[in-house]
């Protein structure tokens, strides 16, 4: 390796000393063009681009020494501004970040986190404006909540009732979370750790309180159930029927996620609310309930069933015979008085005739069985409501099978397909059955098609897959520029070795016109018969020139480079 950089330099130090200037111009020009060309290539990729951990400034220093000092426990590279803004290197990072500080406190006073959803245009309604901020919230926690390393996926319903003129009328917000817990976490057991999920989420929803909050996995198991911690008579019996209710209600929706998510995208199963109705009150009921007797039991060894099966069972039985015989008796009723007897009877009055009864009176056994019951609580009435989001597909360009642009918004052009009433239909059968739908208990099951607002979904792959182009595009013009420096090397060095080429040739034919002119006028001696006396050193280079003649036609290459260093040494 050393021999052949050696090599390389003193013929580097060669082609330096024998080039002229303006070769050595070009060079020079070349080679600043290439360092240029990667500078601003490596520029152009690695621009830092900043985002703001908070859209408030932290003006209070302790408080934000307290930020700064938690992030670098984190090994996270911060910045500050004269403002006060505390800004990390990229967006996930910043999410990531921003729900450990708002878990454990560390937030700015003027922060709030739903600034950025409250733009509204002449044409938006006051029902628009309350969806799309539930939406803005919704979305909010669920990106700090995915932003945790313990959280795969988390799925976030938040109800926020309608604003009621007298204070008992109101309905309390409520919220229910089911987290999808990533292999190794111990969020499930760390109390700690799950009231600091709390503290988070009541921090990021306005009027939820922990009475109203469910945190569940997957498995339907309640993650913020802190009863056994703190004293049990802080929740009055309406709170914590509520909390029941809303245990009881985060289990459905687990069951009904589980359900759906087999079919589509999780994404796509956007709101999913589950109500229940519930009775908290305690019910006792007693019931007698009579059932068969069974004479003979069922043999298993036969095909057929051989039981013997009877209503009843006598004890006793008493049998009453009575007889009589004579004169029709037909009353006429008072003396003086007409009688009422229909005519049909009158005229059979004074026959004699003959009457037989004949009474039985058994006593029979039943199977008798005393239930009692005591219900509470009881679920009743349970509704559902589900959207169902259709699919978008991005667009693409026969000719190049790239990405079709939107001239208008200057993102990627999408489609929208909605969901066919058929595939409702199947959503709704298979929702019931995961609540066990009951028609005559008053069940409600809605499955709708309503498009999902995206746009900042979109933005944000719009926005990385024009940065992932522009990075391409940066390397391709950089290879291209090393490609034809590469390019102009060559044939300079192509150029360089055909004029060296031409060079040596004329030297050789001048040689060899010289070498025939000698060897002519030898002849020329010998024939005009003249004798030709030559010295010794003259013997001498003409054997050096026989022998070199010799050794040009054996080892042509080797008497090449030979006359090369003669000249370069002239």
């Amino acid at each position: 390796m050393n021999e052949w950089l050696n090599k390389m330099t003193g013929k580097l130090k060669e082609f330096w000393k024998s080039a002229s200037v303006v070769k050595k111009v070009i060079l020079l020009a070349v080679v600043a063009a290439v360092i240029i060309a990667v500078v601003v290539a490596a520029r152009v990729s690695s621009a830092p681009a900043t985002v703001r951990l908070f859209n408030a400034p932290v003006t209070n220093e302790s408080t934000r020494d307290q930020i700064l000092d938690r992030l670098s426990e984190e090994n996270i590279q911060a910045f500050t501004d004269d403002a006060g803004y505390i800004s990390v290197l990229d967006e996930k990072t910043a999410r990531k970040m921003r729900s450990i500080l708002i878990s454990e406190g560390l937030t700015p006073s003027r922060w709030d986190p739903f600034a950025d959803f409250y733009n509204r245009t002449w044409s938006t309604t006051d029902m628009e404006q309350n969806v799309k901020l539930k939406n803005a919230i919704t979305a909010k926690v669920q990106q700090q909540l995915e932003a945790l390393d313990d959280i795969a996926s988390a799925n976030v319903t938040i109800n926020l009732p309608e604003t009621k003129l007298f204070t008992a009328d109101q309905k309390p917000v409520s919220a229910s979370i089911i987290l999808k817990l990533r292999n190794g976490s111990d969020l499930d057991t760390n109390k700690k750790r799950q009231k600091n999920l709390q503290r988070l989420v009541l921090t990021m929803v306005e009027g939820l309180t922990a009475e109203n909050l469910t945190i569940s996995d997957t498995t339907g198991a309640v993650l913020n159930d802190f009863e056994g911690m703190e004293d049990s008579t802080r929740l009055t019996n309406i709170e914590k029927e509520q909390k029941i209710r809303h245990q009881e209600e985060a289990k459905l929706k687990a069951a009904i996620l589980k359900h759906l998510q087999t079919l589509a995208n999780e994404r796509r199963i956007g709101d999913l609310v589950v109500n229940l109705d519930m009775d908290m009150s305690k019910e006792s009921s007693e019931a007698t309930i009579y059932s068969p007797i069974v004479r003979k039991v069922d043999n298993p060894d036969t095909p057929y069933d051989d039981s013997e099966i009877v209503d009843t069972l006598p004890l006793s039985q008493q049998t009453v015979t009575k007889e009589w015989q004579g004169t029709g008796y037909n009353p006429e009723g008072p003396a003086g008085v007409e009688g009422q007897t229909p005519p049909v009877y009158s005229d059979m009055s004074n026959v004699i005739g003959k009457s037989v009864e004949t009474g039985v009176t058994q006593n029979n056994v039943i199977n008798t069985e005393i239930v009692k019951k005591e219900i509470s609580p009881q679920i009743g009435r349970r509704s559902v409501s589900v959207n169902v989001d259709g699919k978008w597909t991005l667009l693409k360009d026969p000719k190049t099978h790239g990405y079709i642009v939107d001239e208008e918004t200057g993102g990627l052009k999408r489609t929208y397909t909605a969901v066919p009433a058929e595939e409702l239909t199947e959503y709704k059968r298979l929702v019931e059955s995961a609540i066990n739908y009951d028609k005559v208990r008053g069940d409600m099951v809605v499955v709708t098609n309503i498009q999902v607002d995206r746009t900042a979904e979109f933005e944000e792959f719009d926005n990385a897959y024009f940065k992932a182009q522009q990075t391409k595009k940066t390397i391709l013009l950089s290879l291209i520029a090393v490609a034809v420096v590469l390019i102009g090397f060559i044939l300079f060095r192509i150029i360089s070795k055909e004029m060296e080429r031409r060079r040596r040739a004329r030297e050789e034919e001048l040689l060899r016109q010289q070498q025939l002119a000698r060897e002519q006028a030898l002849w020329e001696a010998k024939d005009e018969a003249q004798t030709v006396t030559m010295s010794v050193e003259e013997s001498r280079r003409a054997e050096l020139q026989e022998n070199a003649i010799n050794m040009a036609k054996e080892h042509p290459e080797d008497v090449a480079m030979l006359i090369r260093t003669w000249l370069m040494e002239e």
